[in-house]
């Protein structure tokens, strides 16, 4: 029964459905439940936290993330199954601050100062979420000195900035440098994204890792994570 309900809830993520009145990919799905739904059925029954989010929120964005590379998937069918696992996991944050499960790092986000845009940053918070790190989300037109002052006070291992614009992509070039100069630099790791930046781009304004998008974004933390812990580097 346990395998039923997490098939069903990989099966929602991936037909984008984040309640019963949602339409998905398939016919005739409307009024049958949905992730959230699903979820609270789960923990009802006492299904461990770590499957639900493993088995089926990860699997289904797993699969999400292979039809967009494909380009079955769009950027709407992307949001609307990234917006099932944000939901879920609204649902099981509770649970997971009262269960003690270690969450893998925390990651604060950002879109640049000048930059208005944040569909991108949003998939990759709640991407990242779904992948078991503690996001705070700085939202969007965010300064150097609002990102460093939010490093001092969360402590996270990881930052991630983002751009849309070539206009301001250069913003994040200031906010690794106030970080440098606040003396922070060494204690996060930083990734980058967004349309207006490249690989190059990265690692000319001396970034730790770049992500073309939300998947890559969270496959580049997870590699840097396992080479903090492999130094047996932390802090906080």
């Amino acid at each position: 029964m346990t395998e039923d309900i997490l098939a069903l809830i990989k099966g929602n993520v991936i037909q984008g459905r984040v309640t019963q009145d949602d339409e998905g990919f398939d016919e005739g799905v409307v009024g049958q439940p949905g992730v959230s739904e699903l979820t609270e059925k789960a923990l009802a029954r006492g299904i461990g936290l770590r499957d639900i989010i493993n088995k089926g929120l990860t699997e289904g964005m797993d699969i999400v993330g292979q039809k967009f590379e494909a380009k079955e998937y769009y950027i709407p069918d992307m949001l609307a199954s990234a917006e099932a696992v944000g939901a879920a996991m609204e649902i099981l944050e509770p649970h997971l601050a009262k269960s003690g499960i270690k969450s893998k790092g925390k990651i604060i986000v950002a879109t640049v100062e000048g930059d208005l845009h944040d569909i991108g940053k949003n998939i990759v918070s709640i991407l990242l979420r779904g992948a078991g790190y503690m996001v705070k989300d700085l939202g969007n037109d965010v300064s150097p000195q609002t990102i460093v002052a939010a490093v001092i006070e969360e402590k996270p291992q990881f930052v991630g900035l983002s751009a849309l614009l070539t206009s301001t992509m250069i913003h994040m070039r200031d906010t690794i440098q106030a970080l440098t100069a606040s003396g922070l630099r060494d204690k996060v790791k930083i990734i980058i994204g967004g349309a207006a930046v490249s690989e190059k781009f990265a690692q000319s304004i001396g970034a730790d890792g770049y992500g073309a998008d939300g998947f890559q974004a969270v496959r580049v933390t997870e590699s840097l994570s396992s080479s903090k812990e492999n130094k047996g580097g932390d802090h906080g």
